[in-house]
């Protein structure tokens, strides 16, 4: 998660873009179309927020990071622990806007305590930690995606269960690079890869404000991340989680609540619904700490 975590927007975004819907023989017939832009519009929103303006969804995930270098076995370098709480509110002429704000830990392996400073095994150095605190991560949903063409639900229902999946490449200028990267390098480079389920009949009823039991599964590869002071060596770094969406922020885990109301106080809602800051990614934040504009949080 850049770590983008639930880096779910980068999902979001690829979906609202425009995927293809594939419905299952057996599939429960409902009232929500989810080959018409508006209710297909409606069940995104369902499975990502609420149907309620300003209503808080809670997302929460964990899982593992591995390392994969040439010529050594991966090693489980993190446990890793995630959570993006965000809202919605319709907009003039159809669709939504969503704002949100999302953590990503990075623990111990063998002690699940999470980290002030890693000793990295590859260069002997002890670094600091710095975890992802991206602040906000927004976007906006509309009846016609990127290419002019009617939003489509990019999922597949079958029977009493539904399931969204989506890849979604990541090649951009990273923001650590020098005016030369195009000589030298510099470009950021990741996949992120999404998985959502969850129950048919709470997400075409009409009615409901919400899909009912949603699961996440979020699989990301990408360039070592920067506090890892890897210094150009070869290697990537990936990680492998699941979770699913809470029925309140009260039921994230005690470890992310004490950190979110030690260190991240602002997490316990999400932005204002008329959020009009550029969205942040854990590179940018890195930036910004490294740079003086942003204070980490003083864990020694």
């Amino acid at each position: 998660m850049k770590v983008k975590v639930m880096a779910l927007m980068a999902l979001a975004t690829a979906v609202s873009a425009g995927g293809a819907i594939g419905v299952a023989s057996g599939a429960a017939a409902a009232d929500l179309d989810p080959t018409k832009p508006a209710d297909s519009l409606t069940m995104m929103r369902k499975i990502f927020c609420s149907t309620v303006d300003g209503e808080p969804t809670t997302y929460y995930w964990f899982g593992k990071a591995y390392s994969r270098r040439q010529g050594e076995r991966d090693r489980h370098i993190f446990n890793v622990e995630g959570m993006n709480v965000r809202a919605c509110k319709g907009v003039e002429g159809g669709g939504f806007d969503l704002v949100s704000r999302e953590i990503l830990l990075y623990k111990d392996p063998a002690t699940d305590k999470v980290l002030a400073t890693w000793q990295n095994p590859w260069t002997g150095e002890s670094v600091d930690v710095l975890h992802v605190a991206n602040d906000p991560v927004n976007g906006k949903f509309r009846p016609t995606d990127r290419a002019g063409q009617p939003t489509k639900f990019g999922g597949v229902i079958s029977g009493d269960v539904w399931w969204m999946t989506s890849t979604v490449p990541l090649y951009y200028p990273n923001p650590l690079a020098s005016d030369y990267e195009s000589e030298i390098g510099g470009t950021y480079h990741a996949t992120e890869m999404f998985n959502f389920f969850g129950n048919t009949a709470s997400l075409l009823d009409p009615e409901a404000t919400h899909a009912e039991g949603v699961t996440v599964g979020w699989s990301r590869m990408s360039d070592w991340l920067p506090w890892m002071k890897m210094a150009g060596r070869e290697g990537v770094i990936y990680m492998h989680t699941a979770g699913k969406r809470l029925g309140a922020w009260d039921e994230l885990s005690d470890t992310m609540k004490s950190e979110i109301r030690k260190h991240y106080p602002d997490y316990v809602a999400p932005p204002p619904l008329d959020d009009p800051r550029p969205n942040v990614t854990s590179w940018k934040y890195y930036k910004a700490v490294r740079d003086g504009d942003v204070d980490a949080p003083k864990r020694k």
